[in-house]
């Protein structure tokens, strides 16, 4: 039996502050903002001296959006492995990953409604960063994320690109991806946690 609960989620700001849950979706979307400040996504800007557009356009706005993920006969060959030689397994979510992907093309956006910085309500956002809802954000968090992950020492798998590996002399650990969530395996817990 499956139980299913409809929420209407909020399209725009008036809706969030009008709603029966507005202190939650307001301290939801401080938490949000909070992690856009954190990771320095946007600076404010003046707005450039060009033709406003709403949407990206192929080869002008990004030029690829492909982005590997884990493919689930790897999945299921890593599950079996741990079984076999009784590993240690986590399983983990990325939060806020598409904000670390680094941006190749210039994008403004508007300050966020109900989050515009006073005394500057005419500056827009050129973004630094890729965000929800951009087109090459998964790409770009896949990137980011092969660099820092190769960068300690695993290796990427041929065959997959979203699974990685790191020996030791007698340990390993083996890592996929799946956009932004994470299996991690190995048969030493120090080697797991220091990583």
């Amino acid at each position: 039996m499956c139980a299913s609960v409809d929420i209407d989620e909020p399209a725009t700001y008036e809706e969030v502050v009008t709603s029966p849950n507005a202190n939650e979706w307001i301290t939801a979307m401080k938490e949000e903002m909070s992690s856009m400040t954190k990771n320095n996504v946007w600076e404010l800007v003046d707005l450039p001296t060009r033709p406003k557009g709403y949407t990206q356009k192929e080869g002008i706005d990004y030029e690829e959006t492909c982005s590997p993920v884990v493919r689930f006969a790897s999945v299921r060959l890593i599950l079996a492995i741990v079984a076999h030689l009784d590993l240690e397994l986590f399983q983990m979510d990325v939060k806020t990953a598409f904000l670390n992907g680094e941006l190749d093309e210039e994008i403004y956006m508007d300050q966020p409604e109900g989050f515009q910085e006073m005394g500057l309500k005419r500056k827009v956002c050129r973004l630094k960063r890729s965000i929800y809802g951009l087109k090459q954000s998964s790409r770009q968090w896949y990137y980011r994320f092969h660099r820092a992950i190769t960068s300690i020492g695993f290796t990427m798998i041929e065959e997959d690109h979203c699974v990685y590996v790191k020996r030791s002399v007698k340990n390993f650990l083996i890592l996929s991806l799946y956009v932004d969530d994470i299996l991690l395996a190995g048969n030493n817990m120090e080697m797991i946690v220091a990583t």
